[in-house]
């Protein structure tokens, strides 16, 4: 008599065909739908990223067609102008700028000349003035010294080659209030042909028996006129001689070098 088998009869696996006969259709039918789905999405991705690289290559070849190339003529000709517009520009400003500080440097130099002129002319206005301040001191001053009509100074200056301006200054302060009157006329010595010649009033006014100019002053008075030289002669020494209308005449003598300049002092007195 068989035995039965202690361990039972076979249990047929998962993975095994069944051997009760069943078609492959059924089996395949009755297998697992995970494969397919993932076969699915490993396509979806593949998609995925070619449309991602078909983009970035679509966006680089638009970036190429638009944006100029690096040694691109048109582009680094526009630059080049772009430069140049802006160099010309801080060149311009700056030119403007020059062109100011040139003005004002220019006008600066022109006042400063003008203000050293000006005080130049004020300096010589304000020692003129204090010379006349002495002056009037020592002609009319408490402590001024009592003198009689004299001439104070003598100044000539050219007119041409012949004619001669001179102005001289009268002064006397000894009779106070009292009025001088009188008459003047010069007289000129000096050489003429290797000789010595005085040349007297009428000569040097070219009218023969002319009067002296005429004075009339209580303190002061600037006494003017003209005299002639001949050509070829050389002053040396001028007298001024005064005829008051009342006391004996008055002579005082410059050289002509002191009386050529702008103050000549008296010399001598007669």
């Amino acid at each position: 008599m068989t035995q039965p088998d202690p361990e039972g009869p076979d249990v047929q696996g998962p993975d095994e065909p069944a051997q009760s006969g069943e078609s492959p259709a059924a089996a395949a039918a009755a297998a697992p739908a995970w494969p397919v789905m993932q076969v699915q999405t490993r396509w979806v991705t593949i998609a995925g990223l070619l449309l991602v690289l078909a983009l970035g290559f679509g966006a680089w070849g638009l970036w190429r067609v638009l944006a100029p190339a690096p040694g691109d003529p048109q582009a680094l000709l526009d630059e080049s102008r772009r430069t140049t517009r802006g160099q010309q520009t801080q060149i311009d400003q700056l030119q403007q700028r020059v062109s100011t500080l040139t003005r004002s440097d220019q006008i600066s130099r022109e006042a400063n000349r003008d203000l050293q002129s000006t005080l130049a002319e004020r300096d010589e206005e304000v020692a003129a003035l204090r010379a006349d301040v002495a002056f009037y001191e020592r002609l009319v001053g408490s402590t001024a010294q009592r003198r009689g009509l004299a001439v104070h100074a003598l100044r000539l200056q050219p007119q041409n080659d012949t004619a001669w301006h001179f102005t001289t200054t009268l002064t006397q302060n000894l009779n106070r209030g009292a009025v001088s009157t009188g008459e003047l006329s010069i007289t000129i010595e000096g050489t003429r042909a290797g000789k010595l010649q005085k040349l007297a009033w009428g000569e040097l006014r070219q009218q023969p028996g002319a009067t002296g100019v005429p004075y009339s002053f209580k303190y002061f008075q600037q006494v003017e006129g003209d005299v002639f030289l001949p050509a070829d002669f050389t002053p040396v020494r001028v007298s001024v001689r005064l005829v008051p209308r009342s006391g004996a005449p008055i002579e005082q003598s410059f050289t002509w070098a002191d009386a050529i300049r702008d103050v000549a002092p008296a010399t001598a007195e007669g």
